[in-house]
């Protein structure tokens, strides 16, 4: 895969097949990625409607093992995460943060109970980092980075079906379990999740099998090639947090409105880094609240716009904005004082010098189709 410098991008398995399908690529966490194929829109519509295939080989994968089994490397990574993991079924995947001693969030993650190992996704931009963190702070547990795979989504209304045509079991599968499968043929590890709001699956094949793979699902009538640019918009209608740019160093998972990744007993015994920061705001309150916004009109707002009230006093910034292409309007993810995070609070955005009136408002903007048990 070549080394990482500033001269250099990083590519996937499945670059030259992006190349093929007449990609526009563009530099992503250090790599070569493809923001578009046909168009963002269409391919925002693809995955509504139908079934997208993104690349997402450059998120970190690795496994976590533990002399002991899989549930004493479960109690030994809730010394990195506030999420319960011991109490994960085999096949079983948690969401969860990454937090520093401040109680601010070093990165999220899927942590997957995979039998014998956990079996754990990160953001590519941080995986480097990610990794030498569970390196150093995971005594006694051996952690294998899979630099030899490559992962692939399957997202839309349409995914299970394309995908049980050559795996009859993944039609059985629910949202957030994973499982092998026999994909016509090739070996993979699938999970029933993603980050479009949408059904579909995440595949974790060999680095050597994926363009075979993808050159089959895309095969299938269903089946369009989707970039980067589709999954933020779909990502930014599913409400689903972007890191470096929703979460980060700088917010807490309270702040940041992920109370519900903080498992009931790690609520009670902590034990996890920045736990005192962390549990006094969930008992005394956080100052300020990640918020949805839906503005009006179809103008959209984009990161760092100052959020004022109605008198005009500045109350928070966006951290996400853009056009919903499903809502059929502009829609915003961002932080507000606690004072105006309500439902239904009337703000307003500025955006080069003119007032864009909106309001507080639920997420997600789109509903989430996730197929649960």
């Amino acid at each position: 895969m070549g080394t990482h410098s500033n001269e250099t991008l990083l590519v996937t398995p499945l670059d030259a097949l992006h190349r093929e399908l007449g990609a526009r690529m563009v530099p992503f966490a250090g790599y070569a990625m493809p923001v578009q194929y046909e168009g963002i829109l269409s391919e925002h519509a693809q995955c509504r409607t139908k079934a997208a295939l993104f690349d997402v080989s450059h998120m970190g994968q690795a496994t976590v093992h533990h002399p002991d089994g899989v549930l004493a490397a479960a109690r030994a990574f809730e010394a990195l995460v506030p999420g319960d993991l011991v109490s994960l079924d085999e096949g079983a995947i948690r969401y969860t943060l990454f937090t520093d001693e401040g109680g601010g969030i070093l990165d999220d993650l899927m942590v997957t109970n995979a039998g014998d190992h956990l079996f754990v996704v990160v953001n590519a931009a941080c995986k480097d980092a990610d990794f030498a963190h569970m390196i150093a702070k995971l005594p006694g547990c051996t952690v294998k980075p899979l630099l030899d795979r490559a992962l692939i989504a399957l997202q839309g209304p349409m995914a299970a079906t394309v995908l049980a045509r050559f795996a009859p079991e993944a039609a059985d599968m629910t949202f957030m379990t994973a499982r092998v499968l026999d994909v016509a043929g090739i070996g993979v590890w699938a999970s029933r999740s993603g980050y479009t709001g949408e059904d579909g699956f995440e595949i974790s094949v060999a680095a050597s099998d994926a363009e075979a793979l993808a050159r089959r699902l895309l095969a299938e009538p269903e089946v369009a090639a989707c970039g980067l640019g589709a999954r933020d918009s779909l990502r930014l209608e599913a409400g689903l947090c972007l890191y470096g740019a929703d979460i980060g160093r700088d917010t807490s998972p309270v702040e940041a409105n992920l109370k519900w990744t903080i498992g009931k007993r790690r609520r009670e015994e902590g034990g996890f880094p920045g736990a005192d920061v962390i549990l006094a705001q969930l008992k005394n309150g956080a100052t300020r609240s990640r918020v949805g916004l839906r503005l009006d009109g179809r103008q959209p707002a984009r990161a760092h716009t100052d959020i004022v009230d109605v008198a005009g006093a500045k109350i928070g910034e966006i951290t996400s904005g853009g056009f919903g292409p499903t809502v059929e309007g502009a829609i915003a993810i961002g932080y507000v004082d606690m004072a105006h995070a309500t439902t239904g609070t009337k703000i307003a955005c500025v955006v080069r010098g003119k007032t864009l009136p909106g309001e507080v408002t639920a997420m997600p903007f789109t509903p989430h189709r996730y197929v649960k048990g």
